[in-house]
């Protein structure tokens, strides 16, 4: 058996890694639990039990839509963001015909779920352009359209990276991609929720999201799929979601994700002033107080999402800082979530050209509108004796 915490433990600690899962807010858990006890039917069913289940399928789907301005026909349910991802470039690739030679265009700071798929893709024939990003963290959108070919299907940004926060011009990338009639997909998992995300604002083609990255249930996402987007299915068996997406629908997931993007559009002010004024005195106290810090990302304002903060500390060992920060109550990061357990060092802050070194040192903090004032008061404290301890303890060694 696991350990379980009670209530009590659990409050005294501070969770300071919200780009790895959000805590679930209580308004979806609520919205949740009658699927289970009333509104249980199979959504595919004809008879009122179905239709009941189906009713709460269509009014999350709405309100998803409505968090990304986007038409509800447009609107793919699937089990997380890798899925979503996963379904963007094999789609892509099958409904050209799986040729060998396809050629794709992606970044190498995406998430795993962009990158290990196409490493797989390659093995299978495409032909896959891995674009760098400058010392800021961002894509040139120029470097982009170099690479763009006559064989190219499909181009692939984040739209914000989820280490570092920083947000990609995916506006001007999706201009040179329509210019040069090119689909786009931009992964939104860590923005949606953050800051706005409108998909004609942007001009994506496709967009993925997970609804556990902004305080819903894990195991569902989407795929925004533009009408005229050639894309196979890539779940087969029944005609759910249209014919696109096989699978009985998971509709207390769904019902939990409908909420919390209709919470998430109601808090996307908090998040710009309140949280991101709390990630920016974060900041400002480790630099001032802890030498050898530095800030990975750009500093210019709004570059990155307000509640992500990638730092680097000289001669520090970062999987030991959050080793030893967690014992303290304190839970952080040195990265993604899908690369913990890895023995490489970070693949994004590696692209933008930090030294090894910088690199070994890092800890993301990322913090959630449910992060408070104190909680960053008291991790700060935390921190800077941490730090101090393990720096002490290198020298002695």
């Amino acid at each position: 058996m696991g350990i379980c915490y009670s209530k009590a433990a659990m409050s005294e600690r501070i969770y300071l890694d919200n780009s790895a899962t959000t805590q679930v807010d209580e308004r979806v858990i609520e919205v949740m639990t009658p699927c289970f006890r009333q509104h249980y039917g199979n959504a595919s069913s004809v008879h009122l039990f179905g239709q009941d289940a189906r009713r709460v399928v269509d009014d999350a789907r709405r309100g998803v839509a409505a968090l990304l301005g986007a038409d509800t026909r447009d609107v793919v349910f699937t089990s997380g963001g890798t899925e979503s991802d996963n379904w963007s470039l094999w789609g892509a690739w099958r409904a050209a015909g799986g040729r060998p030679g396809a050629h794709f265009i992606t970044t190498r700071i995406e998430h795993p779920a962009i990158l290990t798929t196409c490493k797989a893709m390659e093995a299978a024939g495409a032909e896959i352009t891995y674009v760098s990003a400058d010392a800021s963290g961002r894509v040139n959108p120029m470097a982009i359209e170099e690479a763009i070919r006559d064989t190219t299907l499909l181009i692939s940004v984040m739209h914000a990276n989820n280490e570092t926060g920083v947000i990609q011009p995916i506006r001007e990338i999706a201009e040179i991609a329509r210019r040069r009639g090119v689909p786009l997909h931009a992964d939104a998992v860590q923005s949606a929720g953050k800051i706005p995300v409108n998909v004609e604002e942007l001009g994506v083609d496709m967009l993925s999201l997970s609804a556990h990255k902004f305080h819903g249930p894990k195991g569902i996402g989407i795929l925004y799929i533009r009408k005229g987007t050639k894309l196979a299915s890539y779940m087969t068996g029944g005609s759910q979601e249209r014919k696109r997406r096989a699978g009985t629908e998971n509709v207390p997931a769904m019902a939990g994700f409908g909420m919390a993007a209709i919470l998430a559009a109601e808090h996307l002010t908090e998040m710009a002033e309140r949280v991101g004024g709390l990630r920016d005195r974060m900041e400002r106290h480790i630099l001032a107080k802890i030498g050898g810090a530095r800030i990975n990302g750009s500093d210019e304002t709004g570059a990155r999402l307000p509640n992500i903060s990638n730092v680097s500390f000289d001669r520090l060992e970062g999987e030991a800082a959050v080793i030893a920060l967690d014992l303290e109550n304190v839970a952080v990061s040195t990265g993604s979530a899908c690369a913990s357990g890895s023995l490489d060092p970070s693949h994004v802050l590696t692209a933008m050209g930090l030294r090894p070194e910088v690199v070994q040192g890092s800890l993301r903090f990322s913090l959630s509108r449910l992060t408070t004032e104190s909680e960053i008061d008291r991790a700060l404290e935390i921190l800077e004796a941490v730090i101090e301890r393990l720096r002490r303890l290198r020298r002695q060694g």
